[in-house]
Formats: structure tokens, sequence, C-alpha cells
């Protein structure tokens, strides 16, 4: 895998690069690795080489892979970046560090619900759909501010960002402008956007974190 650490190498080039082109401080933008369906020995020499926070879509899959990765690795930071099902709150609540997939009434409720009973306090993410694609998830742009006040009001959940994935199909610009957009009139910091094929824009358009797999890892 020692392609998977020279890839690491570039990619965390190209974002010192892209920082420095968007006037941006240097390291002021997170880079996430994401593992998902990748075995842990092919993600042992990623974090060897020094990376610590990394993405994964499934629960499931995650709690196989990474309590024994955390044991010998402890100051990992691990973030849920796919779909989550309420009935996996309180294993997500568990496991993750970051939740960027906060979507609906029901995660929401169940987050805080599991947040209570465990005693540990995910930092969270709304996932927007940008692109108001009917089979991606994520809340309507137009009722992003409201869900973000009403998770805090209502629930007492502390919003970090928000998160988009944009339509592969489409430039990702407009959607990266968007989240910016909405991130500042609903009063949180954190912008994940930018993934292998245009983390390089999303920087520019001030991503605080980019989710780069097949860039680091190859082809799933």
């Amino acid at each position: 895998m020692s392609h998977a650490v020279d890839n690491l190498r570039a990619v965390r080039d190209t974002i010192a690069t892209a920082e420095k082109a968007a006037g941006r401080a240097p390291g002021s933008v997170t880079l996430v690795a994401v593992s998902k369906t990748f075995d842990v020995e092919a993600v042992r020499p990623v974090i060897e080489a020094g990376q610590r926070v990394f993405g994964e879509n499934r629960v499931q899959e995650a709690q196989g892979k990474w309590p024994a990765l955390r044991q010998a690795f402890p100051d990992i930071e691990l973030r849920l970046i796919g779909p989550l099902q309420s009935n996996k709150a309180a294993e997500a609540v568990a496991l993750f560090d970051v939740i960027e997939t906060v979507d609906r009434e029901k995660i929401a409720r169940a987050l805080a619900g599991e947040m209570k009973k465990q005693g540990r306090t995910p930092r969270l993410y709304v996932q927007v759909n940008t692109g108001l694609e009917e089979q991606k998830a994520g809340i309507d742009p137009r009722e992003t501010v409201t869900f973000v006040n009403h998770c805090r009001d209502h629930h007492g959940l502390v919003i970090e960002g928000l998160m988009c994935i944009p339509p592969f199909d489409e430039n990702a610009g407009p959607h990266f402008a968007l989240l910016e957009k909405l991130a500042r009139e609903a009063g949180v910091e954190k912008c994940s956007m930018g993934m292998s094929g245009d983390y390089e824009k999303a920087v520019a358009f001030g991503a605080t974190s980019v989710r780069v797999g097949s860039a680091i890892f190859g082809t799933r």
C-alpha cells in the first residue's frame, strides 16, 4: 500500500497549494481520508504516515474495523459521512467523533436521546441536498437554517457545520457556494464539501474539510 502513502502526500500538497491560491491560512482545511470498503491492512500505512482523520459510510463496517486500530492509535478522529438510520444512532454516538449526516427530525431526536444517555457528544453536521436529488439524503437548502435552529432550540444539539455532496454531473462550484452561504446564515463555522474529483475547487469556495477516498486509496 505504499502507493496510498504517496497519494496521501500528493493530496496534502494539493490542499496546501489550493489554500495558498485562495489566500487561506496554511492548515485551515482538514483532510478526511475516506476509508470505506478498505480493510485494516490498507488503512494502517496511511495512519502510520500521519493521517488521523478518517471517514466511513456505514456504522457496521466501521465497528468491525476501527476499535482495534484506535487501540493502537488513540488520537484518531472518526467521522460518519454516510446516511444514518435512527436504529443505528446508539452505535454511531458510541463510535464516531463526528457525525456529518444529520438530515431529518427523526435522526436529530435519536441522536439527542443517545448523547444524553451515553454522556458522549460527537460533533454534528447537517447534510444539505444542494441539488434537490430525490435519491440522495440531505435536507432541502430552503429548510436548512430553520432545521439547524430547530436542532439547537428543540433538541439542544450543537451543530458544528454543514455538509453536501453535489450532483456528480454538475459543476460543483455553485453547490459549494450555496453551502457556504447557508453556513453563514445558520451561524455555523464549518463546511464539509469536496471529494476526490473536486476538493481543490472546494478549498477555493471555503471548505473547512474535504473528504478524499479514491485519490488516496485507489478505486474500490
